[in-house]
């Protein structure tokens, strides 16, 4: 990513890559970046998964540092995990040069983004179900405009600063009347077909 608005964060080394790549620790490590702290057990509740295996692959996933326990919380038999806050990228240039690494990297976005479509399909299939209040000010846009490559990278600079200014302005808040809320920006050129541009 080479715009200023666009978050660099850490770049995810091999290690950290394959630690990811499993459909359990991604779930988890989503979990963790969308709700915040939680035990091995609630996150066990969270996913229908044993208590067992979460707490084995949150152990994976906190010796490559994607997460960490948080100090002083917990016992020794309740331990709270936290995600670090900071952007994280999936894109590693070193990977991207060999079949294998493109396929960890593969993998792990398209765990990421299968769990990004469920979460949007849940919200399209069951929104009715929300507070009007909630419903109402929710928005699922989908348009198309023909862009030069500058014009869609002017287009999402601006789009992931929104984000990125609303993240650092209320992901600590607390109080009455909070959810989490997701937010997703999706822009790309679609593939040209039959000569269509």
């Amino acid at each position: 990513m080479s715009s200023d608005s666009r978050p660099e964060g850490r770049v995810l080394d091999a290690g950290a890559l394959r630690a990811l790549a499993h459909p359990l620790r991604v779930r988890l490590y989503d979990l963790l970046s969308q709700y915040g702290p939680q035990t091995a057990s609630g996150l066990a509740t969270l996913t229908g998964e044993s208590t067992g295996a979460t707490s084995y692959h949150l152990r994976a996933l906190a010796k490559q540092d994607l997460i960490r326990e948080v100090a002083g919380r917990g016992t020794a038999r309740e331990r709270w995990w936290e995600r670090p806050k900071g952007a994280v990228t999936l894109i590693n240039p070193e990977m991207a040069a060999t079949a294998s690494g493109r396929a960890v990297m593969e993998a792990v976005h398209s765990e990421t983004l299968t769990l990004r479509q469920q979460q949007l399909m849940s919200f399209v299939t069951h929104g009715w179900e929300e507070d009007e209040e909630w419903l109402d000010k929710s928005l699922v846009s989908t348009a198309s405009a023909r862009l030069t490559v500058a014009q869609m990278a002017e287009l999402a600079d601006r789009l992931q600063a929104v984000i990125s200014e609303t993240v650092d302005r209320y992901r600590d808040q607390t109080g009455d009347g909070l959810r989490v809320v997701t937010m997703r920006a999706d822009v790309f050129p679609l593939p040209t077909e039959g000569g269509i541009r």
